[in-house]
C-alpha cells in the first residue's frame, strides 16, 4: 500500500512523527485482510476481532514531508489464537525505513477474551 507523507504526518522538522507509522500499519493490515477476502465488519458480526498485543518497532531511517512510501505486510505465523506479522515501510527506492514485528490476538468482541482463529481466516491467510 502506498502512502504520501503529508504535512500533518510530520513533526516540526518535517520528519514523520513516530506514532504515525502505527496508524499506517493499522491501515495496511486492514487492506491486507480485505485483499484476502476478510472483511472486518463481517468478522465483527461473527464476534471476531484482532487486537495488537505486541509491536516491536525499529525506526531505521526517516520518511519526510512529500515522500511517497510503501507499507508491506506479511504473515509470519498463524497460531491457535495468535497471529504474528511483520510490517515494513520502504521508500520508493526500496530502502527500509521502519520495520515492526507484531503479535495479534484473536478475541471475542463480546467478551474481549481470547478465542481460536476461525478456519475461514486461517485459510485466507495460508
Amino acid at each position: 500500500m502506498e502512502i504520501r507523507v503529508y504535512y500533518e504526518d510530520t513533526d516540526a522538522g518535517g520528519v514523520v512523527y513516530y506514532a504515525n507509522y502505527l496508524r499506517w500499519f493499522e491501515r495496511a493490515r486492514t487492506e491486507f485482510l480485505r485483499e484476502r477476502g476478510l472483511d472486518l465488519p463481517a468478522l465483527q458480526a461473527e464476534d471476531v476481532i484482532f487486537t495488537v498485543t505486541r509491536c516491536d518497532t525499529h525506526y531505521k531511517r526517516p520518511a519526510r514531508y512529500g515522500d511517497l512510501v510503501r507499507v508491506e505486510t506479511s504473515v509470519l505465523e498463524v497460531g491457535g489464537a495468535t497471529l504474528d506479522m511483520v510490517q515494513r515501510v520502504l521508500s520508493t527506492e526500496g530502502v527500509l525505513l521502519v520495520e515492526a514485528n507484531l503479535r495479534l490476538a484473536c478475541v471475542a468482541m463480546s467478551t474481549v477474551r481470547p478465542r481460536r482463529i476461525p478456519d475461514s481466516v486461517r485459510s485466507a491467510l495460508a
